[in-house]
């Protein structure tokens, strides 16, 4: 049988009406959804993925996010996000995120969660430990150095200018001179 696309069309039109799924024309009653941002209150932020420094809204409610989108004021990106940025709103949101710190002792296979207060005191005491082991007064010239080498930072794209410099001053005092950025690398 030769059929052509005409054909075929009217056959599919006259098989669909004779089976009385045709489609109706009476009118429907609509109804707006409500936002899913009504009643938020909406925060910006920087894309944490890459060095590009997206600018992201953050829509929260009740201390919960509900919505992420590209900022259309944001110079950069100008309100687009790439996929990972696009889906920056399941990191706020997942069921499978950690949100207890979790330890794994020298020589153990095991991890074992901690509370935030045990693992910050750990890291605080890690660092003194490191620096104080590390820390030059001078060099071999003889020169005033105060410094450490045993421990280097490789900053964040997602820390604002604010929070860059807050973080070098903290880095400095402490005497470190390895530090790099990832935009650099």
């Amino acid at each position: 049988m030769d059929v052509t696309r005409r054909g075929f069309l009217k056959i599919s039109g006259a098989a669909l009406a004779a089976s009385g799924m045709g489609i109706s024309l009476r009118p429907v009653s609509a109804h707006a959804q409500p936002l899913k941002i009504q009643y938020t209150k909406e925060t910006t932020t920087i894309c944490c993925y890459c060095s590009v420094g997206c600018g992201i809204i953050v829509s929260t409610r009740d201390g919960k996010v509900v919505n992420t989108e590209g900022d259309p004021d944001h110079p950069i990106n100008q309100g687009t996000l790439c996929p990972k940025g696009g889906s920056i709103y399941q990191m706020a949101n997942n069921k499978n995120r950690l949100d207890k710190p979790l330890y794994r002792a020298p020589y153990s296979t095991e991890w074992q969660e901690m509370e935030w207060e045990w693992a910050l005191d750990k890291i605080a005491n890690n660092i003194k430990k490191s620096r104080d082991k590390s820390f030059r007064f001078k060099n071999e010239k003889g020169e005033v150095v105060n410094r450490t080498e045993g421990i280097a930072s490789v900053g964040s794209a997602a820390l604002d200018n604010e929070e860059c410099w807050l973080y070098q001053k903290f880095l400095r005092g402490l005497g470190l001179v390895y530090i790099e950025h990832q935009a650099r690398i």
